[in-house]
Order: structure tokens, then C-alpha cells, then sequence
């Protein structure tokens, strides 16, 4: 299956060459910025996203961005006739562009740009792909330790990451992996302390001092730990500060 490029202009003639010049790519064109943003919704995630400068309502930077924001993998390339240093930094700078030609621009030197932007965006999924199995097994072997280590703290992060899931349907939460995982991963700093202490907690005994100033600590040193594994930094803010209480102030309105 070929990979899909997506061309977005405001001039039909030159999206038409560009389906008649580059027969061997699968080439999905657009109308101008508003239908290019349709189509990445409806029709994507296009590999390579190749958008013209100036266009009427949205320029081809702010198009960018925004495809950007809809499709973060998305290589974009900025293909334009207008000959302009600055506006090409701007591309560049705001909108993170891969690659900005000037038109005319030959075929052969077109096609280069488009093989170097589909190989960009398979390694960016080939990253993206370790990335996620290296995390998904990190997470998997830190709980498993803490069942072995701890059965205790284990069953405690059990029953909270059955709550959290409720939560976060019910919610409807954006990234609701975050806080299943923190859930799941709250009581790692755990580790440290003994399993007694933890049967003290969980049957509501009242620990001694020490055991107290033990357990205060759990959250910033599972905290501390899962800060250094990619992409958990949210998760460890979570888990730093699960054992905190916060209020919020609802405004009384006066009495009429």
C-alpha cells in the first residue's frame, strides 16, 4: 500500500500537475487550508502534508501548525513561488517545517524532497513504536516487581487503578493512560517500605512515628523513580502528589 501525500493550494492548475507529474506517489489533493484540515480528519493521517505559502483566510504557515496540532507525526513541506527569506524562517521556526522549496521546482528535485519525507515520517513511527514497547515493558516489569516485592502495596495500586478507570470513563478524560498508569504505578515507592507497615495501613491501624514519616515519603520517592524513564514525567508529577488534598473555593453569591 503506497503511502498518501496530500497537496493543499488555491490554484486548481497546479494541484492538477501535481497529480499528473507524480503518477507514482499516491497523491490526494485540496483546495486551500479549510479543506486540506478537513481531509487530514476525515482522510488521514497523510505521511507528508505539502502546502502552498500564500492562500487566502490562512497562510501556509498557520496551516502547517495546525496540521501539526491535528497529526503531530505528519511531515510537512512548504512548497511556494514566493521568493521570501523571512516568511521561510517563520516556516520553519513556528510551524517545524521539514523541508522549504521554491517554486518552480523541478520534478526530480520534488520527488527527492517527498522520499526524504516519507523516510522521516517511518522513522518517526519506527521511534515512536519502540518507544511505546520499550514503555509498555518498563511498566510491565515495575509491577511486576512490586507484586513479588510487595504484595501489599501491589493489591493497594490494584484497587486505585480500578477507580481511576471509572473515573476516566466517566470523565471522558484526554490521555486517559496517564492516570491509569500513575494508578497503577502510585505505590512503587512502596518498595521501601515493610510489608507490616503496609498491612498496619491498609487495616487502618495507626503507625508510630517513624513508620509515618516512612510512608509520607512513598509518593516522591516512586516519584523520583519513574521521572527518569521517557515520556513518564507527567505520570511522576501524578504520583508525587496522590497523597495530597486540594480545595477548591466556590464563590458564595451574595443574598439577594
Amino acid at each position: 500500500m503506497r503511502e498518501k501525500i496530500l497537496f493543499v493550494d488555491d490554484e486548481v492548475h497546479i494541484l492538477d500537475s501535481f497529480r499528473v507529474g507524480l503518477r507514482d506517489y499516491d497523491v490526494d489533493t485540496a483546495m486551500g487550508p479549510e479543506v486540506g484540515l478537513s481531509k487530514i480528519r476525515d482522510s488521514g493521517p497523510y505521511p507528508v502534508v505539502v502546502s502552498d505559502l500564500k492562500m487566502p483566510g490562512m497562510d501556509g504557515i498557520d496551516f502547517l501548525i495546525k496540521v501539526k496540532e491535528a497529526s503531530p507525526n505528519t511531515v510537512r513541506i512548504m512548497l511556494t513561488g514566493h521568493g521570501d527569506f523571512d516568511k521561510a524562517m517563520d516556516a520553519v521556526n513556528r510551524g517545524h517545517i521539514f523541508r522549504f522549496l521554491q517554486r518552480p521546482c523541478p520534478t526530480d528535485i520534488l520527488k527527492s524532497a517527498l522520499e526524504d519525507g516519507l523516510r522521516q515520517y517511518r522513522l518517526i513511527l519506527a521511534e515512536r513504536d519502540l518507544l511505546q514497547k520499550t514503555l509498555r515493558g518498563t511498566i510491565e516489569l515495575v509491577n511486576e516487581i512490586l507484586a513479588l516485592v510487595n504484595p501489599e502495596a501491589f493489591g493497594r495500586s490494584q484497587r486505585i487503578v480500578r477507580y481511576v478507570k471509572f473515573m476516566v470513563q466517566q470523565k471522558k478524560l484526554k490521555d486517559g493512560w496517564r492516570y491509569e498508569v500513575a494508578a497503577m504505578l502510585s505505590q512503587v515507592g512502596c518498595l521501601t517500605l515493610p510489608e507490616t507497615t503496609l498491612e498496619k495501613i491498609h487495616a487502618g491501624t495507626e503507625l508510630s512515628k517513624e513508620e509515618m514519616q516512612l510512608f509520607e515519603m512513598h509518593p516522591l520517592i516512586g516519584s523520583s523513580l519513574l521521572g527518569k524513564v521517557p515520556r513518564m514525567e507527567e505520570v511522576a508529577r501524578m504520583v508525587a502528589y496522590q497523597e495530597k488534598r486540594f480545595s477548591v473555593l466556590v464563590p458564595v453569591a451574595p443574598d439577594q
